[in-house]
């Protein structure tokens, strides 16, 4: 098959383009995989998403380009297939355009992503071992782990960079010369090798698009750090997708400036003080609750040997816990807690000195209540889903079978 001429490696900056077809297959989706002679659509490879877009055929109708592959046939020929929705027919002639926010969108994310990992590899002398540059996001990940200083450091030093506005130069050196070239590279290559350089910050083999002065990525921004495989997992939003995210961190500093009365710079020491407040309000509430708890089961005559207490609002599993203890050190039965949880119930229930076997009261709570949870047979607890048919009359007829 005649090889596609690939556009993209002409200029990064080719959005429209005339090309005609060689084949149209028919996939198992009902999805076509189109190949044309040409084009400027870079195909999914390197870790990049491909380009989208559309093709326009000599009568004007348009057809999607959702996605874009590559792959080597079994004579080991490079075939790009264009991922259509409708048939095209073989010989027909069609104008390509790439929708070109996206595209330019990931040359700003890739190229940025060049001169961090570069300063990585300089500064630090690790190498980038995974990349991912989808819509929604652009992630590296490197053998050797940076702490948030070091992010700090070197986010500072890539947007110097970007704001040099530095020339980015791509090219296909001959043999020779790449064999003088000292680069960054994720796998051994063969064949052509396409070098990009940014002078001063990186030089590494990369098949994809770029801008053509780092000025026009904009900005850097790192958005997470975390460990991952011994080495750390970085990700970066760049130009318009930075923009969009510190938008989005702004707004909601706004929104927490004005639900806390206060200015954006005191959100933080607001928000600690609201969480001081809460912790100590809920610790007030945790012993008001353990007074009338106390209050409640003081009114419990010492003589009855089983006790059930049900609650229809929503009680702390640690009062429930504490509850059940105390009751089984003065009732020799069965002592149980339950509780609202939404439509239903979670209890637990504890044995006093009688020792009674309460994994058979989870199986007969299970069969009649439809109750699941676990235990031991001096303790359970569980859930029930549906509370309607619980009452206490109906927990001290269960316990009967004991």
């Amino acid at each position: 098959m005649e090889k596609t001429e690939e556009l993209y490696y002409t200029s990064a900056y080719i959005s429209e383009f005339s090309a005609q077809v060689l084949t149209c297959e028919e996939k198992e989706n009902g999805k076509y995989a189109v190949v044309l002679d040409r084009t400027a659509f870079f195909p999914e490879q390197g870790g990049q998403s491909s380009d989208i877009g559309t093709l326009m055929d000599d009568a004007g109708a348009e057809y999607s380009v959702t996605h874009v592959s590559i792959r080597r046939d079994d004579n080991g020929d490079q075939i790009i297939s264009h991922i259509l929705d409708k048939d095209l027919p073989v010989g027909a002639k069609v104008m390509g355009k790439i929708d070109w926010n996206h595209r330019f969108s990931n040359m700003q994310q890739h190229t940025g992503e060049h001169i961090f990992s570069g300063v990585v590899n300089s500064q630090y002398g690790y190498n980038n071992v995974g990349f991912h540059l989808s819509d929604n996001e652009v992630t590296m990940d490197y053998d050797g782990v940076l702490t948030e200083e070091d992010i700090v450091k070197i986010e500072n030093t890539v947007n110097e960079a970007i704001w040099q506005n530095i020339e980015v130069i791509t090219e296909f050196p001959d043999s020779e010369k790449l064999s003088s070239i000292d680069y960054r590279s994720k796998k051994e290559l063969e064949g052509d090798v396409r070098i990009v350089t940014i002078p001063g910050y990186d030089v590494c083999a990369c098949c994809a698009p770029h801008v053509a002065r780092t000025g026009e990525i904009g900005i850097l921004k790192v958005v997470s750090l975390q460990n991952y495989k011994g080495g750390v997992r970085v990700s970066i939003l760049c130009g318009k997708r930075a923009l969009e995210y510190l938008r989005g961190q702004h707004e909601t500093v706004k929104k927490l400036s004005g639900m806390l009365t206060t200015s954006d710079d005191k959100v933080i020491a607001s928000v600690e003080r609201a969480f001081e407040n809460n912790r100590n309000l809920k610790a007030q509430l945790a012993r008001a609750g353990e007074e009338l708890m106390e209050y409640e089961l003081s009114r419990i005559p010492a003589d009855r040997t089983d006790v059930f207490v049900v609650k229809a609002t929503d009680i702390d599993g640690n009062l429930m816990r504490k509850t059940v203890n105390s009751l089984a050190e003065v009732h020799s039965g069965v002592c149980g807690f339950f509780a609202a949880a939404g439509a239903g119930y979670k209890y637990i229930i504890a044995s006093g000195s009688d020792n009674k076997d309460l994994k058979m009261l989870q199986g007969i709570l299970k069969e009649r209540l439809g109750a699941k949870g676990g235990g031991s047979s001096a303790m359970i607890q569980g859930s029930i889903a549906d509370g309607s048919g619980l009452s206490e009359e109906i927990l001290y007829e269960l316990i009967s079978a004991l």
